[in-house]
């Protein structure tokens, strides 16, 4: 019997922001990036728990054209 898969906010767009120290795709931290499958499930859901903050928050720091994140 094969393992679950691992959950992940990955969408392929992987786009680390230096100054911010985020992937822009998924939000993750770049530890969380290197640590992932390390993580236990629960720590896993605590971090996918804050990305729609942190992506909320990245919006709010670097609004594009109409609002949008740049």
């Amino acid at each position: 019997m094969n393992p679950a898969p691992i959950k992940t906010p990955c969408v392929k767009v992987c786009f680390v922001d230096p100054a911010a120290g985020l992937c822009v795709g998924c939000f993750r931290t770049l530890e969380e990036l290197g640590r992932w499958t390390k993580y236990s499930d629960a720590e896993r859901e605590a971090i996918l728990a804050s990305l729609p903050g942190r992506e909320a928050h990245y919006a709010d720091q670097h609004p594009g054209p109409n609002g949008a994140v740049s």
